[in-house]
């Protein structure tokens, strides 16, 4: 699922493509944007924040995407096309001059606005360990700001720190061996910061490390406790749990668990 490192690594590889380029052709297949083109605009850089992209063009303008759950980008090369079967999931089209054609599938939040006014779209994100303005000691002010909330939960919400998903939430409190349950307040939050922006950094600039969590890059054994309901834990043993998401409630996502290595409060919390 797109988080944080997933994003940056998607920025990376649309610039390698679209970066200095001329847009020759833009199609941008939402209601709100329909009459909006883009064509003789030169793509300037791509930027996160969180799960966030922005892409910015020249006469100072950006366009934001979120890729939510579902949403994907595709380059083809000159020549090429995006095969029939995704055509009615494309909702951005930019082909550029050196023939390349970006597609955005299934984005979410898409908007235009000028650059200046980004802050508008990612102001209320907290502090993001994968951008140059990454400040530790502010995110660790706001996870703390609420101690109440469960351990998980506060990892999830993207104003208190941007860029940890699901995976994420819960490969890390695995790693403090701490219940995902466990108010936020009860750990050692720098620790808990710091341990979560070493994890994100080395996923995104470690060839072979995006998303490992247990440095085995081997099919089920990649990930502690994600996805591993069921199945026996990786360092003691004990058979792992999983409970439901809660519809409609991002705070509550599917959320796996030692019970052995994790003491702590359970779900019914």
């Amino acid at each position: 699922m797109p988080e944080g490192d997933s994003v940056l690594l998607l920025a990376r590889r649309l610039a390698r493509s679209l970066d200095g380029r001329t847009v020759m052709r833009s199609d941008l297949r939402v209601p709100a944007l329909a009459t909006r083109d883009l064509a003789g605009r030169t793509v300037l850089d791509h930027a996160t924040h969180g799960k966030h992209l922005l892409t910015r063009f020249s006469d100072g303008l950006t366009l934001h995407s979120h890729l939510l759950m579902d949403g994907e980008w595709s380059v083809t090369r000159p020549g090429k096309q995006l095969p029939r079967r995704l055509q009615a999931d494309v909702r951005v089209v930019l082909a550029v001059d050196s023939g390349a054609t970006a597609w955005g599938l299934r984005l979410h939040q898409l908007e235009l606005v000028p650059t200046a006014g980004e802050d508008r779209l990612v102001g209320h994100l907290g502090p993001d360990p994968l951008r140059d303005d990454w400040d530790p000691a502010e995110a660790v002010r706001r996870l703390r700001a609420d101690p109440s909330t469960p351990l998980v939960s506060a990892l999830l919400d993207q104003t208190r720190m941007a860029g940890l998903g699901n995976l994420w939430a819960n490969e890390l409190a695995f790693l403090l061996g701490r219940s995902p349950w466990t108010p936020v307040g009860d750990v050692d939050v720098e620790r808990l910061v710091d341990r979560a922006a070493t994890a994100l950094r080395h996923s995104a600039t470690v060839p072979g490390a995006y998303q490992v969590t247990t440095g085995r890059a081997v099919r089920g054994e990649s990930h502690w406790v994600s996805g591993r309901q069921r199945r026996p834990c990786l360092r003691c043993g004990t058979t792992v749990q999983m409970v439901d998401e809660v519809p409609n409630d991002p705070a509550r996502r599917r959320t796996w668990w030692c019970p052995r290595c994790q003491p702590g409060p359970g779900p019914d919390r």
